[in-house]
C-alpha cells in the first residue's frame, strides 16, 4: 500500500472542508504513479478512500502537471468571479475565453463553458457557491500563496 509513496497527508478526512470528521478520504499523497495510464509520468498525487472493510485504496490518481493545471484553472477561475460581478450575465458572451495562459509550447484556454445549454443558471449558481465556499477557499489560497511565494 505504500510502496512507491514519497509525501503523504495523513489523516486528510478531519480537514476535508464541509465533510471534515465525515470523509472517507483519508489521506492525499505523491510519490510513483501506481496506475497505467500514467506510468509515463515520474511523479502522480493519489486520493486515497477507506473502502467498506476498512482498507486504503486509491480512489484518484493524477499526474503532477495535471494537479498544477488544475489549481491554475481555478486560480484564474476565481480571479474572473471576483470581477464578474461587473458584467449582467458575469460572463462577456462575445468574449468568452477569460485569459489563455501559455504553457508547454500550447495553451491552457480558460473560458465559460458556452455550450452549456444552461450556462445563465448554471454560471449563477457555480458564482453563489464560489462566493459560499469562501471561508474553506480563502485560507487554503493563503496558504499555497505563501508556500508559493517561498519557492521563488
Amino acid at each position: 500500500m505504500n510502496k512507491n509513496i514519497v509525501m503523504t497527508a495523513e489523516q486528510y478526512d478531519r480537514i476535508d472542508g464541509r465533510r471534515a470528521y465525515r470523509s472517507d478520504i483519508k489521506r492525499l499523497t505523491l510519490g510513483a504513479p501506481t496506475m497505467a495510464d500514467n506510468q509515463a509520468m515520474p511523479i502522480a498525487a493519489q486520493v486515497w478512500k477507506e473502502t467498506a472493510e476498512g482498507r486504503l485504496e486509491i480512489s484518484t490518481e493524477l499526474p503532477l502537471h495535471q494537479v498544477i493545471d488544475l489549481m491554475v484553472l481555478l486560480s484564474r477561475t476565481l480571479l474572473h468571479f471576483r470581477e464578474a460581478y461587473r458584467l449582467p450575465l458575469l460572463y462577456d458572451p462575445e468574449k468568452p475565453t477569460v485569459e489563455r495562459l501559455g504553457v508547454q509550447g500550447g495553451a491552457l484556454s480558460v473560458a465559460v463553458c458556452t455550450e452549456n445549454p444552461q450556462i445563465k443558471e448554471d454560471i449563477q449558481r457555480f458564482s453563489q457557491a464560489l462566493n459560499d465556499l469562501g471561508e474553506l477557499t480563502g485560507e487554503r489560497l493563503r496558504v499555497l500563496s505563501r508556500i508559493l511565494e517561498e519557492l521563488e
